[in-house]
């Protein structure tokens, strides 16, 4: 496991909101933290089949561009009935010509689960994977993973995405009905985010 041991990152995102997140968990070791949007960087072409495949094509984009490391993630929600779908394409199945409609996309989660007669519990799991590239090509992958069931109806108009449907194991509410601390303590993020500082940083 490499140490991280520079003073410049930048993380591959032009969403100014997760840069901030990063950076408060990032904050006790001196780094300074700039995003895509700050070095004008387009989002690179997400062609891998994989999540560790997606983040990786962003690290390096960012790398290849600026000379600088790089960290990058990529996630979505897996549902076992239907072949780990919509995996890396989570977003995509939120897309409209008007921009992403996340309720199109878990009604459409649960047609293809009553279509199937999928058995209860209809488990799934969120899964996030961070890559920290280095300029010499090297790069370290962590992958965080929450596991549950999917349920109906959607519950909660707290967090965003898939999280209205989504019931981790061992709670009884959904992430779309916790608050932003107690999604962020036990989410897939949160666990890839731990290994990642316990890994390069800590």
């Amino acid at each position: 496991m490499r140490r991280f041991t520079g003073t410049e990152l930048i993380v591959a995102t032009h969403n100014r909101g997760k840069l901030e997140e990063i950076a408060d968990l990032l904050s006790p070791y001196g780094v300074s933290l700039t995003s895509n949007a700050d070095h004008e960087l387009p989002e690179p072409e997400e062609t891998e089949e994989t999540f560790v495949g997606n983040a990786r094509i962003k690290a390096r984009a960012a790398v290849a561009a600026t000379g600088l490391p790089a960290l990058a993630d990529d996630s979505g929600i897996s549902v076992e009935a239907l072949d780990g779908a919509p995996g890396v394409h989570t977003a995509d199945w939120a897309e409209t010509p008007d921009g992403r409609d996340f309720e199109m996309a878990m009604t459409r989660v649960w047609r293809e689960l009553e279509a199937l007669d999928a058995p209860e519990p209809r488990r799934a799991a969120f899964r996030c994977t961070l890559v920290l590239a280095w300029p010499d090509g090297h790069d370290e992958m962590f992958e965080g993973v929450l596991p549950g069931r999917i349920v109906w109806p959607m519950r909660g108009t707290q967090g965003h995405g898939f999280d209205p449907i989504f019931q981790p194991e061992g709670h009884d509410v959904t992430l779309g009905e916790m608050d932003r601390w107690e999604k962020n303590r036990i989410s897939h993020r949160g666990r890839a985010f731990e290994q990642l500082i316990a890994g390069c940083f800590a």
